[in-house]
């Protein structure tokens, strides 16, 4: 049995969730149980909160954690030794999931005058992620007084608390709301899982299905199942624009002069591809969205 933990709330759980869900690894999201086994996979979650997830994994109460790069970072690979006998490199980044995505940003009263990373010189910052901050600081010789607080960060200036924040940044609109402006990048974040590098050769072989379940997921994404009758005059041109993952189908029609023709393409370049096979002759295009792909 190998035993995942992933955070009781907010969108990384969601998101977390939603992929076991399109892997048909069937869990039930009862949040008020700590511990949950799925009922088709040798699979067991842990709830915890988002920080706590490093820290599991690393001492092998968890074998593998969905978790924000963030705070895997800050917990793990910038953080203060975690003690207890546990050690950093015990845990490692399995895979990169790619959803959840922000940023670790510093941001400073929209009003400011801001020329350079110089400004924070002395300054006040409030954040949650102090080891990250602490670590990019030292990088530009910025000497500046970090407050660390949990919870709403975004409003220590507007209260006098300090005068910039290094916080999670998303869409932005929450530093909009307080009166802020982003003016440094330090960091992008997603999804990682990450494992205990202790792990069994039996819990490993378990984690390798769950991946390969994962990957004809991910492959998936917006991808498109597109079927279309194409004239055999102008066979060829249809084939030269189609991006597929090998060649396309193409299967003989009763009418001689006529073929269909099945591929795969991906969302990014769907209209300006199926502009071109209209102005081919393509006709009858059905499309149909990819819910697994193995290749």
């Amino acid at each position: 049995m190998l035993r995942i933990a992933v955070q009781s709330k907010g969108r990384l759980f969601d998101d977390t969730m939603n992929l076991l869900a399109e892997a048909d690894i069937k869990v039930s999201s009862g949040r008020r149980t700590l511990l949950v086994q799925s009922g088709n996979f040798p699979l067991e979650v842990l709830y915890l909160r988002d920080d706590d997830i490093p820290q599991s994994v690393a001492s092998g109460v968890a074998d593998i954690g969905v978790v924000g790069e963030n705070e895997f970072v800050e917990r793990l690979r910038v953080g203060e030794p975690l003690g207890s006998g546990m050690r950093n490199e015990d845990a490692e980044i399995v895979s990169r999931l790619g959803f959840s995505k922000c940023r670790l940003s510093l941001a400073i009263p929209k009003e400011i005058d801001y020329q350079g990373v110089e400004w924070f010189q002395g300054k006040k910052i409030a954040t949650s992620y102090p080891n990250i901050l602490r670590q990019f600081l030292q990088k530009h010789g910025i000497e500046a007084e970090i407050h660390v607080i949990t919870g709403s960060v975004e409003i220590s200036p507007g209260i006098g608390l300090a005068d910039g924040i290094f916080d999670i940044v998303s869409s932005g609109s929450t530093l909009v709301s307080n009166n802020l402006r982003e003016v440094e990048v330090v960091m992008q974040s997603e999804a990682l899982l990450i494992g205990h590098k202790g792990m069994s050769q039996e819990k490993r072989d378990i984690l390798d299905q769950m991946l390969f379940r994962f990957k004809a997921v991910k492959d998936a994404e917006d991808k498109k199942y597109v079927r279309m009758n194409a004239p055999k005059a102008r066979l060829q041109e249809i084939i030269n624009v189609l991006p597929g993952l090998k060649s396309p189908t193409i299967i003989p029609l009763a009418d001689e002069e006529w073929c269909s023709v099945h591929t795969v393409l991906d969302q990014k370049r769907f209209w300006e591809i199926i502009g071109k096979l209209k102005e081919m002759g393509a006709q009858g295009i059905l499309v149909t969205p990819i819910e697994k792909m193995i290749l």
